[in-house]
């Protein structure tokens, strides 16, 4: 672990490096307005979620009006899987990403079988219907997902829900934590993280185990709540945030602490460019954001070369 790791440190501006390090090593650090030691942090961060588990997706569509759906939604269709690419999906518990891309492989491959098909206009019924068949015990291509979540009660909920709704090929559920991942160097194509990376407790950690776990050529993505950009709009947000959604937190989960935290937690996080700049410095190439709904939402995305 030291060859990457010390390759990564050497590659960094003095200076970054410098203040990155001073911003998350020091003895005290944010939950939400509150101060707190690094591990206190981690505890009252894993508190919130087992307390949240059982009714975060309602929150979800509570808070957002659905529109997170559309946000991920987004963010599939911008990483574009093809058959046999293998995701690592970390903070994803409950598995929104992880069906999206199974779903999102199988459409992929039932056009190319369709396309196949049709350039074979004389096959028999048989042999289409064979083809079906065929197709249909591979449907994902070799691709496979791996969800990664530090929080038990995330991937309980996560593993009922993908039973409930028969997702059961090429999906595996690892307890982990995404500062120090439970995985071989250059494994996977494709890294997510959606609505996680704020929670983690030391970011420069988990951004480097995403760019050491990423195959030369993978792909980072990041989908987090982020700065807005229109006065107006922010002020309204505000409101919003800190008037709204701890009420609907005590009123739908009967918890309006980890509500509070969440929204004080978005406040908190670093703006679009400062969050590039942190991707740039644990070695990702051609970084970029997208803003979405004027930065309520970004997704940050890079490249291992």
């Amino acid at each position: 672990r030291c060859r990457w790791r010390c390759r990564a440190l050497l590659s960094r501006p003095a200076g970054a490096l410098r203040a990155h390090r001073g911003l998350a090593a020091g003895p005290e650090m944010h939950f939400g307005f509150q101060t707190v030691t690094e591990e206190e942090r981690r505890e009252k961060i894993y508190q919130v979620f087992e307390s949240v588990a059982k009714k975060y997706d309602v929150m979800n569509d509570s808070m957002t009006l659905g529109i997170h759906r559309v946000w991920k939604d987004i963010l599939m269709h911008k990483m574009n899987p093809s058959p046999g690419t293998l995701l690592l999906d970390v903070a994803g518990g409950t598995g929104d990403i992880a069906f999206r891309f199974i779903n999102y492989v199988r459409s992929v491959r039932e056009r190319q079988l369709q396309r196949k098909l049709r350039h074979h206009q004389n096959l028999s019924w048989q042999e289409i219907f064979e083809s079906y068949q065929k197709d249909n015990l591979n449907s994902l291509g070799d691709s496979q997902v791996v969800v990664c979540d530090i929080n038990r009660e995330m991937l309980k909920v996560g593993k009922q829900k993908a039973q409930h709704l028969g997702y059961t090929e090429g999906l595996s559920w690892v307890l982990g934590n995404a500062e120090e991942l439970p995985f071989d160097d250059d494994k996977f194509d494709v890294y997510t993280i959606a609505f996680g990376i704020r929670n983690v407790t030391r970011i420069d950690l988990a951004l480097q185990e995403a760019y050491r776990v990423l195959k030369p050529g993978g792909r980072f993505l990041c989908l987090e709540f982020s700065h807005v950009s229109n006065p107006l709009l922010s002020r309204l947000y505000d409101l919003y945030s800190f008037q709204v959604i701890p009420v609907l937190g005590e009123v739908i989960a009967g918890d309006w602490k980890s509500y509070q935290y969440l929204v004080e937690s978005i406040r908190r996080f670093p703006p679009q460019e400062e969050l590039k700049a942190m991707i740039e410095d644990a070695g990702f190439f051609k970084v970029d954001y997208e803003n979405l709904n004027f930065g309520i939402v970004a997704i940050h995305s890079g490249f291992k070369l």
